[in-house]
């Protein structure tokens, strides 16, 4: 049966109880770690001669797709009725709103040392240690909207600049190229263009949302979620259009081996972009 994915705002009260408790299970258990070691080790970048497979690659997005179909799966094992609700960014702007809210994520660090507070992901409450990250800190910190340096949510019309691009992605495949839909909401630019859509979502939270142990905060399914919804609407939009590239780079590309084309195999799971493209028959988002 297909589920739904809803906005978090719109969750009713038991349902924002059930999701919030699935999650601590799912921490208790052990798994919750095992998804930030996971994608740690997925965080490679450009300059790396490894192969990119999670983030600034054109397979950002089936690999954070799968990667959320992991949790929520997870999530359902715990109790079935609980589905990865998203969080629209361009809407809900505010420190105050969901999914900020104490019945939800808790809200923001406290100035001293940026340590959330409130809410049942808060350290003090006994359920949420931090166990595989960067650093030492055993709380989970925040900075919403960046205190020394405000930074503003992206807009809606920035991420209809994103949604509009009718090519999913083109060489050199990395964070330096200005066209394509993949790179406008992943985010990565120059100057100006710096941190947009998706990445400047991590950088307005900060904290523990800033690098690869960026899943140790919740609000980063939340977030996924609803840039997993922009790449079905982007499919919807432009029905002509597939994941690219369809095929590998050659040996004389400075991408050769670096880059998952279409077909080829998605580590660390035994799937491809190709399979990943139409989850019609899994979910749909309300």
């Amino acid at each position: 049966m297909v589920y739904v994915r809803k906005n978090i705002s719109r969750l009713t009260r038991t349902e924002r109880r059930r999701f919030v408790e699935a999650l601590l299970e799912v921490k208790r258990r052990g798994e919750y770690d095992e998804f930030v070691r996971l994608h740690i080790a997925h965080f490679v970048g450009d300059g790396d001669r490894r192969l990119r497979a999670a983030h600034m690659t054109p397979s950002f997005l089936p690999w954070h797709r799968r990667f959320l179909l992991d949790l929520e799966n997870a999530l359902r094992r715990v109790d079935s009725s609980v589905t990865v609700p998203y969080w629209d960014w361009t809407r809900d702007r505010s420190a105050a709103a969901p999914p900020w809210t104490d019945d939800l994520l808790g809200g923001n660090g406290r100035p001293s040392d940026r340590q959330v507070m409130t809410g049942p992901f808060a350290y003090a409450g006994g359920r949420w240690t931090i166990r595989a990250g960067a650093t030492e800190g055993r709380y989970l910190v925040r900075d919403l909207g960046r205190s020394r340096d405000p930074l503003a949510l992206p807009s809606g019309a920035e991420l209809k600049e994103a949604l509009d691009d009718p090519v999913y992605d083109v060489a050199p495949w990395n964070s330096t190229v200005p066209r394509g839909f993949r790179n406008k909401l992943e985010g990565w630019g120059r100057g100006p263009d710096s941190w947009r859509n998706h990445n400047r979502v991590h950088r307005w939270v900060g904290g523990h949302m800033l690098g690869g142990a960026s899943v140790n905060d919740p609000v980063f399914w939340v977030h996924h979620a609803f840039v997993d919804m922009q790449w079905q609407r982007w499919q919807e939009r432009h029905r002509r259009h597939r994941y690219l590239p369809a095929r590998p780079p050659g040996r004389g590309s400075d991408q050769h081996r670096r880059i998952v084309a279409r077909h080829e195999r998605l580590p660390p799971w035994d799937v491809t972009p190709d399979q990943l493209e139409d989850v019609s028959r899994i979910y749909r988002y309300a």
